[in-house]
């Protein structure tokens, strides 16, 4: 009696001959055969496991101050450890990517968090503000391989027609815990001290992984390697590198290709640009909101926390008007596309643009809008409301607009431009804050917001672009397309 005859333990598994691909398009180890409620479960445990990353950044920005006065550093010096741990962000895609491709996703969500929670810890011990940094940075680095290893998984789960459903919650979630960070983080540094910004990120970071511990692997290499072995029969392809061959393979991936997509490639730069300057957008809320609400409104330290209920739910709902388009304007559309070409498996990316058409020019005007009335000390309730159409437009664009680039690319090189653009919203959102607050103060609310506002402006007709011009560039890309 063979080996594999002995293993055959699950339904189907004596008529598989090979593990080089899945068995069939029903192939139960597919992720997107597994069952619904599995694969919400694993979307959802994720998404949330990256929310802890960008809450972990946020939340240190209001116990700064303290931080100042602690070590006796400059305020520039306090702020370096948000602006390096998302240096460190930008970074630890050279740690998650290798051991996704050799190890699985399951292997970077066990071995990664803990980690991540060993420099926090660290950090919540610094009795200097360099070794707040280091400590910083390296949480970064280590908390990074959850966001990418997040959108990874999602895709895995997902067909690309439906991917903007999912999406929608995963682009949501990490960036309300950003805003959710100062909220909780202010009155944790009020309440018990900064030190304790990083003891409430611990308590998040265990509270996230656990659930993780009852996912699966969704990486379609692992799952063929380990039933290969189960069964005793040929696996994937497994291409034999030496070091120096797999040095090389990696930074081509990781660093090489992305950059070069970066610098090369007019939808990948414009995009990168565009939600990267949100990101950083973002951030400088996190750094300046609080100092608003101080200096026009006289809100004490409670009041200042609280000011982020706007941009808290922004985000929140956020997954409301993406899932709505998705559903009333994208479907109908895919539909019609395959009833009139039924042989074209392809469907124009454009189609992902319809909610940053609309929410691009909405921006600075709601910017505008936040700029003038704070500036103008109209009632409190009124620059709160414009922050909350602000983050929700951004994050219409920033969805959109991803969802565009990774249709655009296809499955190959849509994971370089994906590596691309956390690169260059990491990077920006390590530079902001270091002139957010200083720029306030010396412009005022007022004129400090209408430069961002006319930066989005300018930046307004990318989406419009795309959308007259989208086919063109794509057919004069150096990279194979979706089309």
């Amino acid at each position: 009696m063979s080996k594999s005859s002995n293993h055959h333990d699950e339904p189907g598994e004596s008529r598989i001959q090979h593990a080089r691909d899945w068995s069939g398009p029903d192939d139960p180890g597919n992720p997107r055969n597994f069952p619904l409620w599995k694969r919400v479960y694993s979307t959802f445990a994720v998404s949330f496991l990256a929310f802890v990353t960008t809450f972990a950044a946020s939340i240190y920005s209001p116990g700064s101050a303290e931080v100042q006065r602690e070590f006796g550093v400059s305020e520039e010096i306090a702020v370096l450890p948000l602006c390096l741990y998302n240096a460190g962000l930008a970074a630890g895609p050279i740690i998650g990517a290798p051991l996704s491709e050799t190890a699985g996703r399951k292997v970077v969500t066990l071995v990664t968090p803990p980690l991540f929670a060993l420099f926090t810890l660290g950090a919540g011990f610094s009795q200097n503000a360099a070794s707040l940094i280091v400590c910083r940075f390296f949480a970064g680095v280590f908390a990074a391989p959850a966001v990418g290893n997040a959108s990874a998984t999602i895709t895995d789960y997902t067909a690309g027609r439906y991917r903007a459903i999912s999406m929608a919650f995963y682009y949501s979630i990490p960036t309300f815990g950003a805003m959710l960070g100062p909220l909780i983080g202010g009155f944790a540094a009020q309440g018990k001290g900064w030190r304790w910004t990083q003891w409430t990120t611990i308590f998040f970071i265990v509270a996230f992984y656990i659930p993780t511990l009852f996912t699966h692997e969704t990486y379609k290499k692992a799952v063929l390697r380990k039933r290969a072995k189960k069964l005793d029969i040929e696996g994937p392809p497994q291409p034999h590198r030496s070091p120096g061959q797999s040095i090389h393979y990696f930074a081509t991936n990781l660093l090489f290709r992305p950059i070069n997509m970066l610098l090369t490639e007019p939808i990948v730069t414009l995009v990168c640009l565009y939600n990267s300057f949100l990101f950083g957008l973002m951030y400088t809320f996190v750094v300046a909101s609080p100092w608003v609400y101080e200096h026009y409104y006289d809100f004490g330290p409670a009041a200042q926390n609280l000011s982020f209920l706007g941009l808290i739910l922004g985000t929140a709902v956020a997954p409301i008007p993406l899932i709505a388009i998705d559903h009333f304007i994208y479907q109908p559309r895919w539909r019609s596309y395959r009833a009139s070409n039924p042989d074209d498996e392809r469907f124009p990316p454009e189609y992902r643009l319809y909610p940053a058409l609309f929410a691009s020019f909405a921006l600075p005007a709601f910017l505008f809008a936040f700029a003038w009335s704070a500036e103008e000390r109209l009632h409190w309730i009124v620059p709160i409301v414009f922050q909350f159409c602000v983050n929700l437009s951004s994050l219409l664009i920033y969805a959109s607009a991803n969802l565009y680039m990774m249709d655009s690319y296809g499955p190959l090189y849509g994971a370089s431009a994906a590596s691309a653009a956390m690169l260059s919203r990491y990077v920006l959102s390590t530079v902001f804050p270091l002139f957010s607050l200083q720029m306030f103060r010396a412009l005022g609310v007022g004129w400090a917001t209408s430069l961002l506002a006319f930066c989005t402006l300018a930046m307004a007709p990318i989406p419009w672009l795309f959308w007259r011009c989208g086919e063109r560039l794509r057919s004069k890309g150096k990279f194979e397309t979706s089309n």
